[in-house]
């Protein structure tokens, strides 16, 4: 049998998922029962756009509880108190020197079901992230990736906020 794999995540993380669903099974799933109620009161459900709608909102919030309850019984937290600042791990952040584009850039280290580029939160499955993950500051890294050979000096490992 395959091992289930583990679903890392930060303190932070691990509460906007259970907050996520604590939204959807306690108020989203009785507004949308409450939607259906109304359409089904309207009379002839084959040529109802509005039942039609109301069904399918409720499918995709079903779909989405079962995904967070997976992800959340396969979760494994990363506690603050763990995260060591001597070398790159999941749950820091990592000030960088990017050699390519010589620019300075932060990247905070978390779980792939976390990843936001547009935060700057990279996995630790990512090629980056991997890559820095075990580096201590002062070390220049060079990593593979799609877009090219990226190369970094590691400048200081803090706490992620």
């Amino acid at each position: 049998m395959a091992e289930v794999k583990k679903n890392i995540l930060t303190r932070a993380g691990l509460d906007k998922y259970e907050k996520e669903l604590n939204e959807l099974t306690n108020v989203k799933r009785l507004e949308v029962a409450e939607k259906i109620k109304i359409a089904r009161e309207q009379g002839d459900l084959s040529e109802n756009a509005e039942y039609d709608a109301a069904k399918e909102e409720q499918r995709e919030i079903e779909a989405r509880i079962q995904e967070l309850e997976k992800l959340l019984k396969n979760a494994e937290i990363v506690s603050e108190d763990e995260v060591t600042l001597d070398k790159v791990s999941v749950g820091c952040s990592v000030s960088l020197h990017d050699d390519v584009f010589d620019e300075d850039v932060t990247f905070h280290i978390v779980g792939s079901s976390e990843a936001n580029s547009l935060l700057d939160k990279i996995s630790n499955e990512s090629p980056v992230g991997a890559g820095l993950i075990g580096h201590e500051v002062g070390e220049t890294v060079v990593i593979e990736t799609m877009a090219g050979e990226m190369k970094y000096t590691i400048l200081g490992i803090q706490r992620a906020q």
